[in-house]
């Protein structure tokens, strides 16, 4: 019985994914094309001025990525607009998804019903482009996700593909002492909401310790020496001089003492605020004692005046 649940189980999926794609493919046909020398942009019915937006700003995202980078976009991407959110869905298969690549295919899909703020257009092609450009002169077993996530956000602004809670969920993780480790995250991300949220801004902070710590030169380092066939153990060892293992400790270290930080402003808010409210009545005594002795001065001179 239980081996024809299974089975039963596994031919569901089949169908489901069978359907989903027969769906995905008549959609795509339906949609629109602009082909341009450099890129190419798909876009579903209604999306026309959209569409044209996207191919006349993409030579200059294309320039901005390949300056922050310093290697060329040789390739030509397919961008495809969806307009349907329940369509995007089902193919990302997550809900928080914006947008997405597939680097093997050179494609980027973007939700277009999803392109509110912080979300833009221009942020979400220039974070995809990233990615399909680390696949593109990296090999996939030498790029960790958490770094080809990482640097996606840095180069667009701290943007994540995925919906991002406005509080810091990091903050929280370090506070309760959660995070998730850099090497759980090499191969992939979670799959629940909280986690997945965590392993994005896990990613954009240790990038953004690297570039505080080498700048810029630092991590575009650590990516050439991915470039060259080395593994991250290696590129960090080349640019740090100290192991991949050491670098993340320090990284946490400080968020620890970010922590600490944190947590003394909320042991201490009520001493804190009682003395800032203290600060505040002298400040305004001391005001108004210099008003009152500036009045009864040049009431002094009208007086010697007269």
């Amino acid at each position: 019985m239980a081996q024809l649940k299974t089975v039963c189980l596994i031919l569901s999926l089949n169908i489901l994914i069978i359907l989903s794609f027969t769906a995905s493919c008549a959609q795509s046909a339906e949609r629109n094309l602009i082909e341009q020398k450099d890129v190419v942009i798909l876009f579903d019915a209604g999306l026309q001025p959209v569409a044209e937006k996207a191919a006349s700003f993409y030579p200059a995202i294309k320039s901005e990525l390949e300056k922050s980078i310093g290697w060329k976009v040789d390739f030509r991407p397919e961008i495809v607009l969806i307009k349907d959110n329940e369509t995007f869905q089902m193919m990302s298969g997550n809900p928080l998804i914006v947008g997405y690549a597939l680097p093997d295919k050179g494609v980027i899909v973007i939700n277009y019903s999803k392109m509110t703020e912080p979300f833009s257009l221009e942020t979400i092609v220039k974070h995809e482009l990233c990615h399909l450009l680390l696949h593109e002169y990296i090999k996939d077993e030498n790029l960790p996700r958490w770094l080809d996530e990482g640097v996606a956000q840095w180069v667009s602004g701290g943007l994540a593909d995925i919906i991002m809670e406005k509080r810091s969920v990091l903050d929280g993780a370090v506070m309760q002492n959660r995070m998730l480790g850099l090497r759980y995250l090499a191969d992939g991300f979670p799959g629940d909401d909280v986690r997945l949220r965590l392993a994005y801004a896990e990613s954009k902070s240790f990038v953004e310790y690297i570039t505080t710590d080498k700048g810029t030169e630092g991590l575009m380092d650590i990516l050439n020496s991915l470039k060259n066939g080395n593994d991250i153990d290696s590129a960090i060892m080349e640019t740090f001089s100290i192991s991949f293992a050491e670098l993340e400790e320090r990284w946490r270290d400080s968020l620890e003492k970010k922590k600490l930080w944190i947590s003394f402003l909320i042991n201490n808010l009520t001493e804190l605020l009682f003395f800032l409210s203290a600060l505040i009545l002298v400040y305004g005594f001391m005001r108004a004692w210099r008003r009152k002795k500036r009045r009864y001065e040049e009431e002094q001179q009208t007086t010697e005046d007269g």
